[in-house]
């Protein structure tokens, strides 16, 4: 059995990692590359260390753009086996790739005017819309907990990662020259103590694993004071009359915020304003959320009971429409607008920033992980002059930075969760989706907590197991 790691490697996004054995390849997970757009563009195209039509079958983690969004140029080019992921990250998926190919769509279409003119070449989509509704043909929905086999002598199981709606630890057992070998994948790992949904589960005992590293050197703002610091937010905009804006990542984020402001005009500890949605994509997940309470943790559940819904009160409103999303740069304040992409680099978010950030009346809310050279990590670095749209604006309003709220669990949380491994059996951790100097001091704690063999492994890199 071999393991390839090809994307996400000893970098945070572009999740895809190959595995042969028994004479089957698979992949686990096919994300797209984000960062400069030019980079980005080139290594989403570059399929150098896999022939997508000796892909077998796919095993899907998550719906996260950057671990399912090149699912459709696999297809393209020949991918034509199943894909394998539970049924939320399905659905997700079914609205999130068709959002995708929208905003490539107008993407290369604004890139081309600007390259024409300077004689370059011309760029292509990745993928069209035809290639997603192909792409959502070769799903195929797996529960959690159900050993399914998918392949001669290899058994998926899904166990709950609690890091965005549907999203799994990829667990296999795996029969190979008369020995069982036990290999997992977490995706992304969640938190534990967050809301909405489940926290991440326990799998049986491994033999390998392919761990995320995102925050494997950092810990996170306590979650608990999350509440009194956005109450605080809220009532500080309010006074002022601030337009505050929010970059927010559709799938999970969004409708964590919308639950957290809703429990605290519930509970009366900011003055109720309006508070807009302003995104096609989050409006349509936030029905998929609807769909599956079936992911939800106790306390959702109950709150469910009592309100019936739990991500639409008074003050709330949902854009899709193009005429009220402009409408909003009119309007005087106080009200916040939550829109995507979370990294602030795509999508509406870009129109609500450029008409914001130059006046220190105005606030900008950053509530989630942003990659290098990405706008939102300008905006949390708070440059004094961002690029947007290509035009230089001056960040002059008020940036405020929830580090408490993000869906990847810390370097705390992760060494909780591996306290689980059989330090005896593991035979090798392999770090992936993170920055070099988080992985490096993620295994310096892994060391630290007696697991001997961890490796990071490069783009290109292959192991035999």
């Amino acid at each position: 059995m071999k393991a390839t790691f090809i994307g996400a490697a000893q970098t945070v996004t572009g999740s895809m990692h190959k595995i042969s054995v028994n004479g089957t390849t698979f992949l686990l997970d096919c994300g797209l590359v984000q960062g400069k757009r030019k980079e980005a563009f080139e290594a989403n195209r570059r399929f150098d260390l896999v022939d997508p039509k000796e892909i077998d079958f796919m095993i899907l983690s998550h719906a996260h753009i950057d671990h399912a969004g090149n699912i459709p140029t696999l297809v393209a080019r020949g991918f034509d086996g199943p894909i394998y992921s539970t049924f939320a990250t399905k659905d997700l998926c079914s609205i999130m790739l068709q959002d995708s190919a929208h905003i490539q769509e107008r993407e290369v279409e604004w890139v081309n005017r600007k390259r024409k003119k300077q004689r370059k070449n011309l760029f292509e989509q990745l993928y069209t819309h035809k290639d997603v509704y192909q792409t959502m043909k070769q799903f195929v929905g797996v529960n959690y907990h159900r050993k399914r086999e998918v392949a001669p002598g290899v058994w998926l199981t899904f166990y709950d990662a609690g890091h965005i709606l549907g999203s799994a630890i990829v667990f296999l057992t795996i029969k190979e020259n008369g020995r069982i070998v036990n290999l997992a994948f977490s995706g992304d790992l969640g938190r534990y103590d967050m809301p909405i949904l489940r926290d991440p589960e326990t799998i049986p005992p491994i033999d390998y694993f392919i761990g995320e590293s995102t925050y494997g050197g950092r810990e996170h703002d306590d979650a608990h004071i999350t509440e009194a610091k956005m109450a605080e937010t809220l009532n500080r905009g309010y006074e002022r009359g601030a337009k505050i804006v929010v970059p927010s990542f559709s799938v999970g984020r969004t409708q964590e915020i919308v639950l957290l402001i809703h429990s605290i005009f519930e509970k009366g500890l900011a003055p109720r304003f309006p508070i807009f949605v302003d995104s096609p994509l989050s409006t349509n997940a936030t029905e998929v959320f609807r769909m599956h309470p079936e992911c939800f943790d106790f306390e959702t559940s109950m709150f469910l009971v009592d309100h019936k819904d739990p991500f639409g009160f008074g003050r709330l409103t949902y854009i899709t429409d193009v005429e009220d999303s402009k409408k909003l740069a009119d309007r005087d304040g106080p009200f916040m607008t939550i829109s995507a992409s979370g990294m602030a680099e795509t999508g509406r978010i870009l129109h609500h920033l450029k008409n914001t950030v130059e006046s220190d009346r105005n606030m900008v809310l950053m509530v989630g992980y942003c990659a290098p050279h990405t706008l939102g990590r300008r905006i949390i670095e708070r440059e004094p002059k961002i690029r947007i749209f290509g035009d230089e604006y001056r960040l002059e309003s008020e940036v405020v930075v929830f580090n408490s709220l993000s869906a990847h669990a810390d370097s705390k949380e992760m060494l909780a969760y591996y306290d689980h491994f059989d330090r005896g059996r593991m035979q090798n951790i392999f770090l992936v989706h993170g920055d070099r100097d988080q992985q490096d001091a993620f295994k310096e704690k892994l060391h630290g907590a007696g697991f001997r063999d961890v490796e990071i492994p490069a783009r290109g890199d292959e192991y035999d197991l």
